[in-house]
């Protein structure tokens, strides 16, 4: 036995269980179709055929590795005439013997030993669908105990037909643990020559193998597992004269010889009906002849099977039977024993029902000895205990009372809201709507409610698992016998109705019976009672709960309840998705279970595949086949609307798969034409194009081939096609056909698909009439190859049910489906459990609107789409920024004339490296973000727009470096002017001190440099007045002291030269020229003199590099963090408008609704200031600190390499000046023109000229540092170098048109963007004074709900025309420019502002909120901080 765990890899499977969460996910292994395999596969193989119904799991082989390896050969060199046989053909190989292979049945019961609960159950429930055996009695493997897993069996039901005393065939269909049927059971003792199960399988179907034997493929000799194990199956019959049976019997088999099993032996034969013994022939001498006797003498039937006995049938007493076996013809022997078996039975009152199995003492039921299954039941019993014996059509008002009528009301009349009429107002139905939630909430939780929120709250998931499929089991029995009634009264109508529709009856009879059937379909509605009701309660609850916004009195906490639906799903239920009864879908509790998926499994990607087909087409079927789901398969038209699974991807393949979970979605069958007055054409069209929308890939299920209903699928299915192009939506479609009889035919495929294009085609052209859409062919609409997305799927069964089983084709094909749909979603970007949740809703709302396609927002695509807007913030902030840096560094040039021209393409070279990263990034964006394939529509666009504005930066950045160089020719006039009066003055005091140089009273040495000075200054003014026209020469001279010594003028905001008047007296700039004269007067060296000039020469130009250089970076730390600016406009708007709600000044809000653009400059230059001043001494300061000491380190290192630079080539001053201006000529506006009046011919000590800078500069930075502060630090700057300017110009460069009604800024951050402007939330249309006419009553509409009134009209600005509001654009001008869409969602921030500002806005106007235009009261429950909240949630 262990070996035999060990050979199947499962050693530890019998402690640590196999889980049906394991087998059920999406691997590598289960995409694969495997008729052999490795031995340590063969568990895993068996389980993926055999949950997908295929028979064959029980013949798979084990691969060899080389089949040489296994063949012995023995070579003999003599010829062929020569070869003897008897020799050469006596080799034996035991070696590799039969029984050394793994026996099929061995790897079927050690999964079912190694199987926890749930996959046992599901294990048997799938042995059932391909008609096999099922374990009955199982000896534990190593204790020999036995087990009854009655567990196993109660998901299986079973179907047949059967004539009645009238001779009428009657239709039977039962949960098999209940079915009371006559039992024939089947053992042997000792070792018999015939295979008893091949016996067996030639009464129940001998086409079939339901029971195993020795001659099936793969049988080896031995076996580990089955001895002892007693197998069950049922024969059902047809209703037809064919028949085997006329009644349901079941069939055990007891394994082994049953002398050495008489546990098993003892039940089987009290519980039989029959007693089918096989064994050699009779021997009183036998050890076996006690029980033969004493069966013989048992008042039970009793059939001796004779394997060496040559003998018919011989009946030798009432109810006794011998037949011989040896050398008898197998179908005569059948047929006899068939005979005899019919007549025992008919003899016989006694009845089998496998409940009672578990009656029977020393054995072992799994129910009660598995604790949380047995707590599971209690529960679900207990609350069956509530229903009683009340009528199942009063069940569901007594016990559901938030999903009915009022549930029913709620959703027409909010369908209703979105449809309004010309006289419907849509403040009534909005009050008519709370009123019913109200009511919704005012109901009492039934106790039965309140209960299974109790139960399902108490337990952990394994036992809440087992309650909830208990529940399901209870609710089946309880509802089996009125559904199976209603049932056969819907399928005795629905022929009849058919019939007539065959006939193309019209009459007055075919109305009648229409109308029976729909009554008859709402009976089977009200009668249906299980968990997706009990759920859709639970929802409900919820819904009024949320909508009112508060707890039920006997609910502790109504937000706890989607926790319960998130379980259910990620445990493996299914979840109502659309309300079919309602025909509507509670977007609220959706999102609610959708929120609480997102917080259990985190926010997981998925792939959404739905699938569409007409009514009992086998939608359910394929899709439980193709995951191992359990979507409910039941005849007539009991399950409506939609239900959504999901379907778990290994961690192995989320890799190749890129996403997590497969959303299934299932639906209702489409086209009821017998049910024309309650299935009509536009419920199909809106579920289609709700599930077709939803999903990434719809399968389209066409059963058979009639035309006719071909037709009307494929009209619906197109149309929803239509409408999700329409509405820039991007699904994908495959066409399964299904029930073809023969897939493998080429031709006849090639011409199928030939006609289903025509088809397609042809309906596509009709569509596009309906829908004005310009298409001509169904590719036209969607991407679709009628090769590829075409796939065509066997017939179902393999014979006639009841008793046919799955056929194996119709189970590859579906494998070969499954292959293609994971090789289709890996391809697929899927969406993200949050995008899922929008896209439900907004998908929901387009639909309620009638005009989907005018009234579908795409959450998805808009917040795609502000992402992506983000992220072009991001990118055109870098290359402003990067640009910013290039012209400071060029301008700096052009001011030190080491540049004379620019070329676009010197700033092109210089912008490529931003550029190319830029680029980089918008790559990566759109490759490796989650939603690119909403994304990549706009990729060609934004990638233009990115390129034009980098051109348009070269272009704007060209012209004002070339304006600057324009101005060169003056500057050049006035700088030698400079340079001459700079010499004029530094010679002649030079010249001075040098007479001077003995005297060492500082008096006389003022005195004299007093008059030079004086004498100086008349000579220039004389000389030079008329030199240059149009040149303060005063002025200039004023300027000249400051260009020497530095001293910086303020509140200068466009500086070209220092302005010297500015200089608090005459005085101070005299002072400067007087300090150069006394330090010549004391010996200074012409070295020391000249360092300190280039120190003052250096101090404002370095001030001005540090001061932008600080502002560049202040703006991208204030960028970064403050909340306001961090992001795109939209940000910044919601910011402001948070602020205003805060202030609550109204002249400040009107001024924002005027001149929005001009109040975002202003609040931008506020928060900058406010910025600047908070962070000033932890920011700003160090920033400059920082900056100040990175200059100072980059002018030392230009000073000490341009003294080396000398040394080496032996150079002079004037070269070590060259090499000193040009290294900082990117850095500073500092050349050697700024110098050139100075003589430096004496100039020699370069190591003195470095350490004189080295000690003058320090000084020169502490000072620049002492009067850095927040007053001088914005006047210091260019304006154009401010925070705040900068700022501006980045988050104001896009779109300020407002909308024509309400003035809400469109919120493109690109100016001149492609498409319609619009804005997330429009505002109310009476804040711009827009009344009802012929009176004073301002408008409370929403541009939004406005647009979705059928009847509404508005006149145009300067025009009579009446326009209706649905029709704004015809009204052309600035009205066609906008998307305005149907949406009742409206801000709840511009309601409160009404409120708040309702007298101020009445006396703004001179008009009134009145009439019809009164504010309802709804409005004024919203508060300040609602408003300001809402703000967060809706933008």
């Amino acid at each position: 036995m262990h070996e035999l765990f060990h050979k199947l890899h499962i050693e530890d499977r019998h402690i640590n269980k196999l889980r049906a969460a394991d087998v059920l996910q999406i691997t590598k292994h289960s995409l694969q179709s495997h008729e052999s395999c490795a031995e340590e596969e063969l568990i895993q193989t068996f389980i993926q055929k055999l949950l997908m119904m295929n028979y064959r799991a029980r013949n798979i082989s084990v691969e060899e590795i080389n089949e040489q390896d296994h063949i012995p050969q023995r070579h003999n060199d003599s010829s062929d005439d020569e070869s003897d046989i008897f020799n050469e053909m006596s080799i034996s190989n035991k070696g590799t013997s039969r029984s050394d292979l793994i026996h099929p049945m061995d790897v079927q019961m050690a999964v079912f030993h190694c199987a926890d609960g749930f996959l046992k159950q599901l294990m048997v429930t799938k042995l059932a669908q391909c008609q096999y055996a099922l374990p009955l009695l199982v000896p534990d493997p190593f204790t020999r105990q036995i087990e009854f897993p009655l567990w196993t069996f109660r998901q299986i039901k079973k179907s047949w037909k059967m004539r009645n005393t009238k001779n009428e065939i009657i239709t039977q269909t039962q949960p098999i643990y209940k079915a009371e049927t006559p039992m024939v059971c089947f053992f042997r003792f000792g070792s018999v020559s015939s295979s008893k199960s091949q016996l067996m399988n030639s009464l129940i179907n001998e086409k079939h193998n339901t029971f195993f034997h020795r001659n099936c493929p793969g049988s080896s000799r031995t076996r580990e597992l089955m001895d002892g194990v007693v197998e069950i199956a049922w024969f059902c019959p047809s209703g037809k004269d064919t028949d085997k049976f006329t009644d349901c019997v079941a069939f055990c088999n007891l394994h082994g010889d049953a002398g050495d099993h008489e546990k098993q032996l003892q039940i089987l034969t009290e519980m039989a009906s029959v007693n089918v013994v096989l064994l050699p022939k009779l021997d009183r001498n036998d050890k076996h002849a006690a029980n033969i006797q004493k069966l013989y003498n048992n008042r039970k039937a009793l059939i001796c099977l004779l394997t060496e006995d040559e003998s018919t049938v011989i009946q030798t007493k009432k109810g006794k039977y011998k037949i011989g076996l040896k050398d008898r013809n197998h179908p005569d022997v059948a047929k006899e024993l068939r005979r005899a078996i019919n007549d025992c039975i008919s003899e016989s009152s006694s009845t089998f029902r496998l409940e009672d199995v578990s009656k029977h003492s020393d054995i072992r039921v799994d129910e009660e000895d598995d604790g949380d299954c047995r707590r599971g039941r209690e529960a679900a019993q207990q609350m069956m205990s509530l229903l009683g014996n009340k009528d199942l059509t009063e069940i569901k008002e007594s016990f559901l009372p938030h999903q009915g009528k009022l549930w029913h009301q709620w959703s027409q009349k909010n369908k209703e809201l979105h449809r309004l009429q010309a006289d419907e107002i849509e403040i009534r139905k909005k009050t008519e709507i709370k009123n019913i939630r109200e009511q919704q909430h005012e109901s009492d939780i039934s106790e039965f409610i309140k209960l299974f929120i109790k139960e399902i709250c108490s337990y952990d998931k394994y036992v809440m698992k087992f309650f909830l499929i208990w529940l399901q089991i209870f609710l089946d029995e309880y509802t089996s016998k009125d559904i199976t009634f209603l049932h056969h009264k819907y399928n005795e109508k629905w022929s009849v109705v058919k019939k007539l529709k065959d006939n193309h009856d019209k009459s007055e009879q075919f109305k009648t019976e229409q109308t029976k059937l729909e009554r008859i379909s709402d009976e089977l509605q009200a009668a249906a009672f299980g968990l997706e009701h009990i759920m859709r309660e639970i929802g409900q609850i919820y819904e009024s709960c949320e909508s009112v916004k508060k707890n039920k009195k006997d609910l502790k906490d109504f937000s706890s309840l989607p926790s319960l639906a998130a379980e259910m799903m990620i445990s493996g239920s299914p979840l109502e998705l659309m309300d079919g009864d309602a025909a509507h879908v509670p977007v609220i509790w959706i999102s609610a279970v959708l929120d609480q998926l997102i917080q259990k499994l985190g926010d997981q990607r998925v792939f959404v595949l739905s699938v569409l087909g007409i009514q009992s087409s086998g939608k359910s079927t394929m899709l439980n086949a193709m995951f191992g789901l359990q979507f409910a398969v039941s005849a007539g038209r009991c399950t409506r609307g939609a239900f959504m699974q999901l379907v778990r991807v290994s961690e192995e393949m989320k890799t190749q798969m890129n996403f997590d979970y497969i959303l299934v979605v299932d639906t209702e069958g489409l086209h009821a034409p017998e049910l024309a007055g309650r299935s009509t054409r536009h419920h199909d069209n809106e579920l289609a194009t709700f599930v077709v929308g939803l999903a990434n890939l719809t399968l389209i299920n066409i059963f058979g081939e009639n035309p006719s209903e071909m037709q009307d699928i494929l009209h619906i299915v197109v149309q929803a096609f239509m409408k999700m192009k329409k509405a820039r939506l991007n699904p994908s479609c495959m066409f399964v056909h299904q029930n073809i009889s023969d897939v493998t035919t080429g031709l006849k495929n090639m011409e199928g698909r030939r006609r289903l294009q025509e088809k397609l085609d042809e309906i596509t052209k009709l569509a596009a009439e309906e829908e004005v859409c310009d298409a001509e062919h169904f590719s036209d609409i969607i991407r679709f190859g009628i090769q590829k997305d075409v796939k065509y799927i066997a017939q179902l069964w393999e014979g006639n049910p009841p008793m046919a089983p799955p056929n194996p084709n119709y189970c590859e094909n579906i494998q070969e489906l499954k292959k293609t749909l994971v090789f289709l979603a890996s391809k697929s970007h899927g969406m993200m459990f949050i995008d899922l949740k929008h896209h439900i809703k907004d998908l929901w709302e387009g639909l309620l609107n009638e005009r989907f396609v005018f009234s579908f927002r795409n959450s998805l695509e808009i917040s795609a789409y502000k992402k992506l807007e983000t992220e072009y913030s991001k990118w055109s902030w870098s290359l402003h920024n990067a640009m910013m840096e290039i012209e400071n560094k060029l301008h700096n040039k052009i001011e030190n004339e080491t540049i004379h021209e620019v070329e676009e393409t010197d700033l092109q070279r210089e912008l490529k490296k931003t550029s190319e990263e830029v680029e980089k990034s918008m790559s990566e964006f759109f490759k490796k973000d989650p939603d690119v394939a909403l994304l990549i529509q706009w990729k060609t666009s934004f990638e233009t727009k990115t390129k034009e504005l980098q051109e348009n930066i070269v272009r704007e950045t060209k012209r004002k470096l070339n304006k600057i160089l324009q101005q060169q020719d003056l500057k050049k006039k006035i700088d030698a002017q400079r340079t001459h009066h700079i010499n004029t003055l530094y010679e002649k005091s030079k010249e001075l001190a040098l007479k001077l140089k003995d005297k060492t009273d500082e008096e006389t040495l003022k005195k004299e440099f007093d008059l030079f000075w004086e004498q100086s200054m008349k000579k220039i003014i004389t000389g030079t007045q008329t030199l240059i026209n149009n040149i303060d020469i005063m002025r200039d001279m004023k300027e000249i002291p400051s260009d020497i010594y530095g001293s910086a003028p303020v509140g200068q905001k466009n500086r070209e030269y220092n302005n010297i008047s500015t200089v608090q007296s005459y005085s101070e700039y005299v002072t400067e020229y007087y300090s150069i004269f006394q330090k010549y007067c004391h010996g200074a060296t012409s070295a020391a003199i000249f360092g300190e000039i280039i120190c003052q020469k250096l101090k404002d130009p370095i001030e001005q590099s540090v001061y932008k250089k600080t502002a560049r970076d202040l703006t991208e730390e204030i960028k970064s963090n403050c909340e306001s600016l961090n992001g795109n406009r939209s940000n910044l708007e919601k910011h402001i408008l948070k602020t205003l709600a805060e202030e609550e000044d109204f002249n400040k809000y009107m001024n924002y609704i005027d001149e929005t653009l001009e109040v975002i400059s202003g609040i931008i230059r506020n928060v900058v200031s406010r910025y600047i001043t908070d962070q000033f001494s932890v920011s700003v300061l160090p920033k400059m600190e920082e900056n100040i000491k990175l200059l100072q380190q980059k002018i030392m290192k230009a000073a000490h390499e341009s003294t080396e630079h000398v040394q080496v080539n032996r150079g002079d001053a004037g070269l070590w000046l060259k090499s000193f201006t040009q290294q900082l000529s990117d850095e500073l506006i500092f050349s050697e023109k700024d110098l050139s009046g100075v003589k430096h011919d004496d100039v020699d000590d370069f190591n003195l000229l470095e350490d004189v800078i080295r000690q003058e500069l320090t000084d020169i930075m502490s000072d620049i540092s002492s009067r850095f502060n927040t007053e001088t630090f914005p006047v210091k700057l260019d304006y154009k170098f401010r925070p705040d300017e900068l700022l501006i110009d980045h988050l104001c460069q896009c779109c300020w048109v407002q909308c024509p009604f309400c003035k809400a800024t469109c919120t493109n951050t690109i100016k001149n963007h492609d498409g319609d402007h619009s804005v997330h939330f429009h505002r109310t249309i009476g804040l711009t004074e827009i009344y009802y006419r012929n009176t004073s009553n301002l408008s409370t509409y929403i541009c939004t709900s406005a647009v979705a009134n059928s009847n509404l009209y508005f006149f145009p600005i300067d025009s009579d025309d009446k326009i209706p509001w649905r029709e704004y654009r015809s009204a052309g001008g600035k009205y066609k420019d906008w998307s305005i869409t149907p949406d009742l969602s409206e801000l709840p921030y511009w309601k409160w502002f009404v409120c708040r500002f309702q007298k101020d806005l009445e006396k703004y106007y001179n008009k009134t909120f009145e009439g019809q235009g009164k504010i309802p009261e709804e409005w004024r429950k919203y508060s300040k901080q609602d408003a300001i909240e809402s703000l967060d949630k809706y933008i």
